[in-house]
C-alpha cells in the first residue's frame, strides 16, 4: 500500500495531460473578511502613466487573503495621495477600518520611491509609514512587500505576498507529455520554467535561501536527484544511484538533502546526503519502506512516512541517527509530512472517511485537524508564516492548486488559465534581501 503512496505522484503526472499558463486563483472564504480601502496612488514622474499600479497590486494581495474586502474605487468619498490629507470621518461613514495611501516618485530614469501608510481609522492614527527604492523591474516585488508590511501590521501575521510557488506541470505533446518544473510569484504571476523535459519530473524542494531547487528527473530512463540555481540555470546531479532516488528536502542550512534511496531490489530507506561530497549516511534499515523524509526547523529530526507499523504512518528519527518513533497514531493513513516552519504542527496526507485529505496535527496537543474537502488531495507544503498551506487536488479531470489557512477558515483555488494538471506545489522560504 505504501508503495503505491511513495510512486502516486508519479503515476498521477503520467496519466493526465495539461497545458501550461498562469495560475488563475479563486478565493473561497469562510471568515468575515474585514473592510479596508487602498486609495489609488499618486505619480510624480516623467511619463504619463507609472510602470505599475501599486494600489491594485496592493489591492489584490489583501483581497486575495481573505482576510480583507479593499471597498471599490466609486465608494471613497476623497482620494488622498498624502497621510495630511485622510479625513478620517469620511472613512468611518464607508465603514472601513484601515485605509492606505502612497504615490510612486521617479527619481532617475529607471529609479523610483515607493511611499505608502496605513492608518486605523477608528483609532484614528498612523499604523505604519514606509518608503523604499524600486525600478521598472523591482516595483512589482516592492508593490508585494508594501501588502506584507500592511497585512503583518493588521493581522499580527507575517505576509507571505512577495514569495513564490514551484509546481510541476505536464502538457500533452501528441502521444507523448512534455513535464515542466515552473515557479511563480505567489499570485500566480512572473511564472517562469526552470526545467522542460519529456521524461517526468517530481519531487521539487527549495533551499532555505530560496536560490535552488531540488528535484527528481527521469532523464535516460532513470531516477535521478539535480539540484539548480535559479538565477543561472545551472544544475548538478547529487544522485544517480542504481534504483530509487527520490524525494529531496534541503536541511535548514542548505548544505544537505534528506533523500529516499532504494537499490535494485526496490527497498526504500531514508539517508542523508551531503551535496558538496556527495557521501551519504543511511538513517533508516527497516525491511519496511520508508520515504518522503522532511526536516524539522531545528534541524535535529527528520520525520518520513513507513509502513512498518502495518500502515503508513508519520515517523521520525534524529538527524544523527537513533531509533525511529512513531508520531501519527490517528487513522490508519498518515503520509507525506510536512512540518510547519515554525515548528509546531505538522501537515500530511490522512484518509479521511476513504477520503486523501490533507490534515494538520498540532505537535504539542497531537490533535488532527482536516483542513481540505476533496478526494485526492496531496503534496501539502507550509507557507513560510506557517498560517497557510499550499497542496494538490483534482478538479474534474484536473489537476490544481489549493491553499488553506491553518485553521481551515480560507480557501483559495489555483488552476491553470487553460485548464489541465498542475502538480506538486512546494512555496518558497522568505526571500533573503
Amino acid at each position: 500500500m505504501l508503495k503505491k503512496l511513495g510512486f502516486v505522484l508519479w503515476v498521477l503526472l503520467v496519466a493526465g495531460g495539461a497545458a501550461r499558463a498562469e495560475l488563475v486563483i479563486d478565493v473561497q472564504g469562510i471568515a468575515q473578511p474585514t473592510p479596508v480601502a487602498i486609495v489609488p496612488f499618486g505619480w510624480e514622474g516623467r511619463t504619463p502613466n507609472m510602470p505599475l499600479d501599486v494600489a491594485e497590486v496592493i489591492n489584490s494581495d489583501l483581497e486575495r487573503s481573505g482576510r480583507f474586502a479593499p471597498i471599490d474605487e466609486m465608494k471613497m468619498l476623497q482620494k488622498p495621495t498624502d497621510g495630511a490629507d485622510v479625513d478620517f470621518q469620511d472613512w468611518s461613514f464607508v465603514g472601513v477600518e484601515a485605509v492606505v495611501v502612497g504615490k510612486v516618485i521617479q527619481t532617475g530614469d529607471n529609479a523610483y520611491t515607493l511611499q505608502f501608510q496605513l492608518f486605523d481609522v477608528f483609532g484614528r492614527k498612523q499604523l505604519v509609514g514606509y518608503r523604499m527604492p524600486a525600478s521598472r523591474g523591482t516595483m512589482r516585488g516592492a508593490a508585494h512587500r508594501a501588502a506584507d508590511m500592511i497585512y503583518e501590521k493588521l493581522t499580527g501575521i507575517k505576509g507571505v505576498f512577495g514569495t513564490k510557488v514551484a509546481y510541476v506541470t505536464a502538457t500533452r505533446q501528441g502521444d507523448s507529455r512534455e513535464y515542466s518544473l515552473i515557479v511563480s510569484d505567489q499570485d500566480g504571476e512572473n511564472e517562469y520554467t526552470i526545467m522542460e523535459s519529456k521524461d517526468p519530473i517530481m519531487s521539487p524542494a527549495w533551499s532555505p535561501d530560496s536560490r535552488q531547487l531540488a528535484y527528481v528527473s527521469f532523464e535516460g530512463s532513470k531516477s535521478s536527484i539535480f539540484v539548480q540555481t535559479l538565477r543561472t540555470g545551472n544544475r548538478f546531479k547529487v544522485s544517480s544511484k542504481p534504483g530509487i532516488n527520490g524525494a529531496p528536502a534541503f536541511s535548514p542550512d542548505g548544505r544537505k538533502l534528506v533523500v529516499t534511496l532504494g537499490g535494485v531490489e526496490g527497498n526504500l530507506d531514508i539517508y542523508v546526503l551531503d551535496i558538496t561530497s556527495r557521501q551519504t549516511r543511511r538513517l533508516t534499515t527497516h525491511r519496511a519502506i520508508d520515504t518522503e523524509g522532511t526536516w524539522s526547523p531545528d534541524g535535529r529530526y527528520i520525520f518520513f512516512t513507513s509502513d512498518r507499523s502495518g500502515g503508513p504512518q508519520v515517523y521520525r528519527v534524529a538527524a544523527n541517527g537513533g531509533t525511529p518513533e512513531r508520531i501519527t497514531f490517528e487513522g490508519g493513513y498518515n503520509a507525506r509530512p510536512r512540518l510547519s516552519p515554525d515548528g509546531t504542527r505538522l501537515a500530511m496526507v490522512h484518509n479521511d472517511r476513504g477520503n486523501y485529505r490533507i490534515a494538520v496535527m498540532n505537535l504539542a496537543r497531537k490533535d488532527l485537524l482536516v483542513l481540505s474537502t476533496g478526494r485526492q488531495d496531496e503534496s501539502p507544503s507550509f507557507a513560510p508564516n506557517s498560517d497557510i498551506l499550499i497542496y494538490a487536488t483534482r478538479q474534474g479531470r484536473n489537476g490544481v492548486l489549493e491553499t488553506v489557512s491553518a485553521d481551515g477558515l480560507i480557501r483559495q483555488k489555483m488552476a491553470s488559465g487553460q485548464g489541465g494538471d498542475v502538480r506538486e506545489p512546494v512555496w518558497s522560504p522568505f526571500p533573503r534581501f
